[in-house]
Parts: C-alpha cells; structure tokens; sequence
C-alpha cells in the first residue's frame, strides 16, 4: 500500500492536525516507511512464539479476587451534597 499526498492530508485532517501543504509529500513518505516496517513485522514468522507482557521474564503480580463492599461508604459519601439512607440524593429528572 502507498500513501500520497492527498491520503495524507486526509489523515491529517482525521487526526486534527494541521500540517502545511509544502509538508505534505515529507508527511506522505514518513507514512509510506511506517507502512514498509509493518509489512517488514508481517514477514517474521511467530509460529510457536509465546506472547509476553515485558522483554524480561517476570511473573504478573496476582491478588485475590473477593468481592468487598469497599469498607469505606462514609468517607465516599461524605462528600455528597446530599446523602440518604447510605446512598447518593440527587434531582428527580424523570416525571
């Protein structure tokens, strides 16, 4: 795939950037070499490769999974402009 100039302005646009129009062929080559390395990844092949979540092997810190009700409902609540009976107040908004 190859990106021109009016391809890039068109991303540019989309990403709310405004880049001159003398800087468009540079931007539309900086895109055509970002694609070059994708397409350069797609080619290794990773064909028995484990996924990783870092470079060194380290094991993910774990906690229990419990459900709590926090312990803390007065401290939240304490900062409601109006709390009743444990819980937020607010407006009726539906008739």
């Amino acid at each position: 795939m190859s990106i021109d100039r009016d391809t890039a302005a068109r991303v540019a646009k989309l990403a709310r950037i405004r880049v001159e129009e003398n800087d468009l062929p540079a931007l539309a080559q900086e895109f055509n070499n970002i694609l070059g390395f994708i397409e350069q990844l797609n080619e290794v092949d990773v064909e028995g490769v484990e996924p990783m979540t870092s470079v060194t092997p380290q094991r993910l810190k774990r906690r229990k999974d419990e459900v709590t009700d926090g312990g803390y409902q007065d401290k939240v609540l304490s900062n409601a402009p109006d709390a009743r009976e444990g819980f937020f107040a607010v407006p009726k908004v539906v008739e």
